[in-house]
């Protein structure tokens, strides 16, 4: 079926003030800070406001190991809230801000797809409400903190530091693990040396970029919580004090209150602490807010937009980046741990041309036409590729939560394909297992999907964590790579182990692990198709996000900075002769 694009449906709907959307959901004039007419802020202070309500049900979309298409975790996020629309009940959608290097990258926007987007959706996918500026601001300030203090250190004594209010802090420039960041993919910059030129420009070190949303500040703006505006704010000081940059020369860490950049760096985040509220083309609330990486941090919106939701919306998805493996890891392990809210139902989303890449199909490179085995009936690659169905259906089971197996259809899938499916998901431990059509069709085309997600909600919970935080690092590392990612052990660098050792001298040992993996594969290794198992999982270095809360191990060659291919998405970009952006999908 061919549909006009994403950005000619979304300016072909008609977009209603958000103050109109939000008071359908009991917010007030009062509870909103206007970015103009089609977005706006939440103010946290409706916390206590709503403090009474009934909560929502809470639902978590994630899905099987992608291609690097995308497969619709996004679109079905979407559609299944107007699916829950179109069935009489509030629901709300909650997701995280696009980030640039995607945006201009391999990926394009992040709203959505075809007639289940989030709108406007060229101000969704650029900029928005400036949060991820805010990051990359206050991320940088920390970066010429930490070289300014070893430049001035280097040049005054005790004395002199001290008439300055100051103490030598020595920081050990080999141990410096804040790099700077910004929010394009550009791959020249992940290694880089500065301070080159002489005195004048400082004193040269080895360093890097990463990309804006792997920053540490990120991961704390979309894991702080509280009851309203001050005590989120409190929290969000607290955390960013906590933050360690590295270590002095006697092996001690330094902290962001060492440096005296833990204040500075919470007033300029303290307007993003706001979640923003835009609609869906359906007419429903949707919360856009933080926008951590899940192959890099643990790639979920926050936790303020998800606990305003839950106390106005009946339903509340939110989606986890990437697998089951990925973010859904994550947000259990992570983020439900922090803020305490536990999740009734998940929805794993899968396609019939992931699925053939796992069964050993050809290699899916955005950009470039698909192999005829995706866009023909295959049974016999399609059946090899269930595996990692399988594998994700056993990791959402493994939490305890009831799974519902969205199959997000494409006019290529046969029926016998679909039914082979959903055959499967069904006899694999899924509740349920439905196609959705809302792509093309909107809310119509999820209300199956709504109707089983309704049912699922009514089922008995037992969540539990994977793993309680009283392990040591490396026993938490290896429940996850062997729980959930199938290795038979794990291999650390002398890095990596000097790393883990320093961390639980420090006393961080406690901290729940959040692995940064490439999201291509349950392994570490992109080529691993399928269900991969009995292999060697190896750990490159771990670095400690002790504001945030976790710990992150780098898995085999994961960079936290990604680089753009020869025909990256921003080619297409452009403003049409009326002033109207083109090109965004």
């Amino acid at each position: 079926m061919t549909l006009p694009s994403d950005l000619d449906i979304a300016r072909a709907a008609t977009v209603r003030p958000i103050a109109e959307v939000a008071t359908e959901y009991g917010l007030e004039s009062s509870d909103l800070i206007p970015y103009g007419s089609t977005k706006a802020k939440v103010h946290l202070d409706v916390l206590r406001r709503v403090a009474d309500n009934a909560k929502g049900r809470y639902v978590d979309v994630t899905a099987i190991t992608p291609t690097p298409l995308g497969e619709g975790k996004t679109t079905t996020t979407v559609g299944l809230v107007q699916g829950l629309g179109a069935l009489g009940h509030k629901a709300i959608a909650c997701i995280r801000q696009p980030s640039m290097g995607p945006t201009f990258g391999i990926k394009g926007g992040a709203a959505g797809g075809g007639y289940s987007q989030i709108i406007p959706m060229d101000e969704f996918n650029l900029h928005l409400t400036g949060d991820i500026h805010a990051i990359s601001v206050a991320h940088n300030l920390v970066a010429a903190a930490i070289d300014a203090r070893w430049y001035h250190e280097g040049r005054l004594t005790d004395d002199r530091l001290a008439d300055l209010g100051l103490r030598r802090l020595a920081i050990d420039p080999d141990e410096i693990s804040w790099r700077r960041v910004v929010d394009v993919n550009d791959r020249a910059l992940r290694n880089a040396v500065i301070g080159l030129g002489g005195s004048a420009d400082g004193r040269p070190r080895e360093t890097g970029y990463d990309i804006a949303v792997a920053s540490e500040l990120m991961a704390i703006l979309a894991l702080v919580d509280g009851t309203d505006y001050a005590s989120a704010l409190r929290n969000l000081r607290e955390r960013c004090g906590r933050v360690v940059i590295g270590s002095s020369k006697s092996g001690e860490p330094i902290t962001l209150e060492d440096l005296s950049v833990a204040g500075a760096v919470t007033v300029l985040l303290r307007e993003a602490l706001h979640p923003t509220v835009m609609q869906t083309l359906e007419g429903q609330l949707a919360f856009v807010h933080a926008g951590p990486f899940a192959n890099i941090a643990h790639g979920n919106s926050s936790v303020l937009a998800d606990r305003v939701a839950l106390q106005i919306g009946d339903y509340v998805v939110t989606e986890s980046g990437f697998g089951a493996d990925m973010g859904m890891e994550k947000f259990f392990d992570i983020k439900c741990r922090v803020s305490g809210l536990r999740p009734d139902c998940v929805v794993l989303v899968a396609t019939i041309r992931a699925l053939k890449t796992h069964g050993g199909g050809p290699r899916v490179v955005a950009g470039r036409p698909l192999d005829q085995v995706y866009t023909e009936e295959n049974l016999p690659l399609l059946r090899e590729g269930l595996s990692n169905l399988r594998a994700h259906i056993a990791n959402v089971k493994r939490f305890g939560v009831p799974v519902v197996v969205a199959v997000n259809h494409f006019d290529t899938d046969t029926d016998a394909e679909v039914d082979l499916v959903t055959d499967e998901a069904l006899s694999s431990g899924a509740l349920h297992a439905v196609v959705t059509k809302n792509w093309a069709e909107g809310g119509a085309g999820a209300k199956g999907l709504a109707e089983a997600v309704v049912a699922a909600c009514e089922e008995p919970s037992e969540f539990s964590f994977l793993y309680p935080l009283e392990c040591s690092i490396k026993e938490k590392i290896e429940t996850i790579a062997t729980q959930v990612y199938g290795a038979a052990e794990v291999e650390y660098s002398d890095q990596a182990d000097r790393q883990i050792a320093g961390f639980e001298k420090s006393g961080f040992g406690h901290l729940p692990i959040c692995m940064a993996k490439t999201h291509l594969s349950i392994s570490h290794d992109p080529k691993l198709k399928g269900a991969p198992s009995g292999y060697t999982l190896p750990v490159r270095e771990v670095r400690a996000s002790v504001g945030a809360g976790f710990i992150y191990p780098i898995l085999g060659t994961m960079r936290t900075m990604p680089g753009l291919g020869a025909t990256p998405a921003f080619m297409q970009v452009d403003i049409d002769e009326n002033g109207e952006v083109v090109g965004l999908f």
